[in-house]
């Protein structure tokens, strides 16, 4: 079973390489003035108190990296060419999630705490990802919608 785990890990671990490698050639960092007008308008608006404001470009997407509040919590939003928010994950903490998700949580991970949360809106669909810890035992990355659906797992 340990072989297994390793075994997943380290593929695990080598996939998240390669993926963070490929993101990053083909991620364009930007200047405020590169961004196009109706992106940055549609972003003060709607985050008009960001602070450590990153911009990327990947392909035709404007990506933002930023934090809010007096927490500094992190935020990633992915606008289109005409100002049009397609992405948003937002760092959470574990108090902020659904009842429904976090019975879910304790019904399929009993015993496991709530490390790393995150909320990604999307087409106006709300998912919740979170990591999972439990002394001795794997740790566990799992996705849940608003209604605590467990949608994905994965040994982290």
């Amino acid at each position: 079973m340990k072989t297994i785990i390793s075994i997943t890990r380290t593929v695990t671990m080598a996939a998240a390489v390669a993926t963070l490698s490929f993101s990053t050639v083909n991620a364009q960092k930007l200047a405020p003035a590169q961004v196009p007008a109706p992106v940055m308008a549609a972003f003060n608006q709607a985050f008009p108190k960001a602070m450590d404001v990153e911009w990327k470009m990947r392909g035709t997407q404007y990506k933002v990296e930023f934090e809010t509040g007096l927490l500094f919590r992190d935020h990633e939003v992915w606008y289109d060419a005409n100002g049009k928010e397609l992405r948003h994950e937002e760092e959470i903490s574990a108090s902020d999630l659904p009842e429904a998700v976090v019975n879910a949580i304790n019904a399929e991970f009993p015993g496991y705490r709530t490390d790393d949360v995150e909320r990604i809106t999307q087409e106006g669909a709300v998912s919740y990802v979170v990591e999972l810890k439990k002394l001795g035992q794997p740790e566990w990355k799992a996705a849940f919608d608003a209604s605590g659906k467990l949608l994905e797992k994965a040994v982290d």
